[in-house]
């Protein structure tokens, strides 16, 4: 963080001193919310959660060097004392982007593929200068704040992305720090426990581009029609992004390399061949997403398809794609599932497969309210459109995937824990396999665990 006395802290959060507090100290070092991180200068948020009260570990916090706490409960230590730890935090993140003229703040969010979209990003505007990026997909009203809190006078671009559960949110982490440039990816059925509809998802979305300055950018993707549509509200010049003909950043000729999607860029500043080294033809779209940052941050057309070529997967269990020492070819993407990313891992799981025997483990995808019985259909029967062997259904919850991939002739298995679904891969995969392990959280991590145990030297297929 930039560096700044308690008493700029305690009046930029609207707080006050405690008696412990040195006005004029100044923190130096990093803001954070976990004791066993704070270092010499830092600023510990004592967060009192379900689990854990921070303000127990205050004394660890200063004897690890930490400048002060930000509290709401006394402590014997120096302190900024507010009513509502969250909410100072989010002013300090605002305190620290006002302070940074130089920084360029983007803001990306979408229904899926936000995190990977986002590591693109972050790795093309790394080209330019020195890039701060949510860590994972920390994208909440803590995990907003705290990475905006990570930037300092060396920051050039500051990338952010921005989740929502329902109305209001994105234009409260937008307050916290005001975007120049917006980037919507698309809108679907993720998360419809918060919103209610897919039209509902879209309005939500919308806030992002509805705040950005007359000055800024709003990049959209010109393949989804309600993100299109967002055009409407936006102040901001807009760059729409997609494989429809009239995109100003498009792909054409694209094609697969065993599951590497290959595509040249297309610019109004030019042309450029890109060769990713991340798997699915869904990270075209990514990518193209991540080409329009580069554009409206001034890059060259070859060197975004250059950025695009050398990125790697930076986050875990998202297309995690690696051999074992007995022969078979694993896709953790297991982090999370929707319908949407369910369904690009399935044919990206037939372009690594290639002629080969495929294997899907899949697990209950969460938060889609009254679709969820048909939503499970359809994807068992897109495994049987995409040629999967066999399908193996984690817990009974998910078994319409089974109904929708047997009704169309796939060899369908339903069991009720990841344990079964363990001992029943292991006794029917074989040397050439190509598996896929998805499902909302955790409910196929120990299936991709136990794979993963099975590699002698974790690398990359194909590498």
């Amino acid at each position: 963080m930039i560096s700044m006395t308690l008493a700029e802290i305690a009046t930029a959060v609207d707080g006050r001193l405690n008696t412990h507090a040195n006005p004029q100290a100044r923190v130096t070092g990093a803001v954070e919310h976990d004791s066993r991180k704070i270092g010499p200068g830092g600023l510990f948020v004592a967060i009192d959660g379900e689990r854990v009260d921070g303000h127990d570990f205050a004394s660890q916090a200063i004897s690890a060097g930490a400048t002060a706490l930000l509290a709401t409960s006394e402590v014997d230590v120096a302190a900024v004392m507010v009513t509502d730890v969250l909410a100072a935090l989010g002013k300090l993140a605002r305190a620290v982007v006002d302070r940074l003229d130089q920084l360029t703040v983007i803001g990306l969010t979408g229904s899926s593929g936000k995190t990977s979209t986002k590591d693109i990003v972050a790795h093309v505007c790394s080209a330019m200068g020195e890039t701060v990026a949510t860590a994972g997909n920390f994208n909440n009203e803590l995990g907003h704040p705290y990475t905006v809190c990570q930037a300092d006078e060396s920051t050039r671009y500051l990338v952010l992305e921005m989740g929502a559960r329902g109305a209001g949110d994105l234009t409260h982490l937008c307050e916290v720090a005001p975007v120049d440039i917006a980037v919507v990816l698309n809108v679907g059925m993720a998360h419809l426990d918060g919103f209610g509809s897919i039209e509902a998802t879209a309005k939500a979305k919308s806030e992002l581009p509805a705040a950005l300055r007359p000055t800024g950018t709003a990049i959209l993707n010109a393949d989804d029609p309600r993100v299109c549509a967002m055009s409407e509200v936006t102040r901001g010049k807009v760059v729409d992004f997609g494989t429809t003909a009239g995109a100003a950043i498009k792909a054409s000729r694209i094609t697969s390399d065993h599951g590497k999607p290959c595509f040249d860029l297309e610019t109004p500043a030019g042309t450029a061949p890109v060769n990713m080294r991340m798997y699915g033809s869904h990270y075209v779209s990514n990518a193209l997403a991540a080409a329009a940052v580069g554009h409206a941050i001034g890059m060259h057309t070859s060197d975004i398809a250059a950025a695009l070529s050398s990125a790697t997967r930076k986050s875990v269990r998202r297309m995690d794609v690696f051999g074992t020492e007995d022969g078979l070819t694993v896709i953790d993407d297991s982090y999370n599932a929707n319908p949407a990313s369910m369904t690009a891992a399935l044919s990206a799981q037939r372009q690594i497969a290639g002629e080969g025997r495929t294997i899907a483990v899949l697990g209950y995808m969460a938060e889609i309210q009254a679709s969820e019985h048909q939503a499970h259909f359809d994807i068992g029967r897109h495994a049987a459109d995409q040629g999967v062997d066999t399908v193996i259904v984690v817990e009974q919850v998910a078994a319409p995937i089974a109904e929708g991939a047997n009704e169309n002739g796939v060899a369908t298995h339903v069991v009720d824990t990841q344990e079964a679904a363990i001992e029943l891969l292991d006794s029917i995969c074989r040397p050439g396999d190509t598996i896929l392990v998805k499902g909302s959280r955790y409910r196929t991590w120990q299936v991709a665990d136990h794979l993963r145990r099975r590699v002698s030297a974790f690398k990359e297929a194909g590498a």
